[in-house]
């Protein structure tokens, strides 16, 4: 427990922290979850969210608790939409005064580096990794003006060590998991394999798993593949089920709500979902939190041997870790955890504990930890120059 902390309001008082971030609830996505929980979970803060405005953010916003100021910007304005949130942020700095800001991605660099500029707020920048491949200068900058970089995975270090992030100043935190009121099994009528992602990245590796199910209907005649999620690929992989022949082993479910996304996972055997390296070998699975929400239904898993995954997934432990492309290994996988039920259920139960040392309160206890040591650290050098 984090408690009252002193601030600028003096002490005693709450700590003024601006939030600055594109990706904010009701959209749907790991950095609108991981920031929803994480903010939430906090305490000894005065949190005030500067974010973009989307349908149903209005009903969202009137039944939070979270202070929430939302910025008005057509969709089809682009790359101006980071600009208009970034000088709505400045704007609210002024009135706000935060001692601290923390920018929840590289686009909202630009306004933090101002706000500490012209308030001293000190910052902490948060990284994910896709977006360190994405746009590598202003990732640059943004390790470069922050007063601390909370990196999800070791993975997401690598990077921002490759781009000039200085070792000293790197916290890894990874994402949290939401721990179910109810994990235990339902029914289901076949051996069930799914994976939980938007149909958006082809690294996500289904590709890889309509080959792989061709193969593990030589052991497991009538298994079914659901897949979880839709996006702009949907209709590409459709056509490559087809073109396989296993349209009887699939089911696309489609965007379902997070009820029903649960019991998919509580009917499911186990989850794979065979991530890897996109080419240039930047960016890829940050850290992969479905791999924990997996396991937190006590569903073992099987991931690929790269990137997020690495610190996502216990390799023999709570699933298998395979090369991500190469179809023949991750059949392999698949079926082995569908024939060896024992192994399985071992799995299942070690991702479960794992989930729990992983969930919510428990990271956000941490990154509130490293915001407290920041003010500290503000203090303290405020105390200096006073001398």
């Amino acid at each position: 427990m984090l408690g009252r902390m002193s601030g600028p309001s003096g002490p005693g008082s709450l700590t003024r922290l601006l939030v600055l971030t594109p990706d904010f609830p009701p959209a749907r996505g790991g950095i609108q979850v991981l920031l929803h929980r994480l903010l939430t979970g906090l305490e000894g803060f005065d949190i005030r969210i500067v974010t973009l405005a989307g349908e149903g953010a209005g009903e969202f916003d009137a039944g939070s608790a979270l202070s929430t100021r939302r910025v008005q910007v057509p969709a089809r304005a682009g790359q101006l939409r980071n600009v208009a949130l970034d000088a709505v942020a400045l704007r609210e700095a002024i009135a706000f005064r935060p001692a601290l800001t923390l920018s929840a991605h590289i686009v909202t660099s630009p306004a933090a580096a101002l706000i500490r500029r012209v308030f001293g707020a000190r910052t902490v920048q948060y990284f994910y990794a896709k977006e360190i491949g994405n746009k590598p200068r202003l990732a640059a900058f943004a390790a470069h003006h922050a007063d601390a970089c909370i990196s999800i995975s070791a993975y997401t270090s690598q990077l921002l060590r490759e781009h000039g992030a200085r070792p000293s100043l790197l916290r890894q935190i990874a994402p949290g998991v939401d721990l179910p009121a109810d994990a235990g099994a339902l029914p289901a009528e076949r051996p069930t394999v799914v994976t939980v992602s938007r149909l958006a990245d082809r690294y996500k590796g289904h590709d890889v798993l309509v080959r792989a199910l061709a193969l593990v209907r030589r052991q497991v005649p009538d298994v079914e593949w659901v897949v979880v999620g839709d996006g702009p690929l949907r209709g590409e992989i459709e056509s490559q089920v087809r073109a396989a022949g296993i349209q009887d082993t699939v089911r696309f479910v489609g965007a379902v709500s997070d009820q029903e996304r649960d019991d998919w996972l509580r009917r499911a055997d186990l989850l794979a979902m065979p991530s890897r390296l996109p080419e240039g070998r930047l960016a890829g699975e940050g850290f992969g939190i479905v791999y924990l929400e997996a396991g937190a239904f006590g569903k073992p898993v099987v991931a690929g041997n790269v990137a997020g995954a690495l610190d996502a997934v216990e390799d023999g432990e709570t699933g298998l870790l395979v090369d991500p492309t190469d179809a023949a290994a991750v059949a392999e996988a698949i079926a082995t955890l569908l024939l060896d039920r024992s192994r399985a259920a071992r799995m299942g139960a070690a991702g479960a504990e794992r989930a729990r040392r992983f969930a919510w309160p428990v990271m956000a206890e941490r990154v509130g930890e490293l915001l407290a040591e920041q003010l500290a650290a503000a203090d303290a050098g405020s105390r200096r120059g006073a001398t």
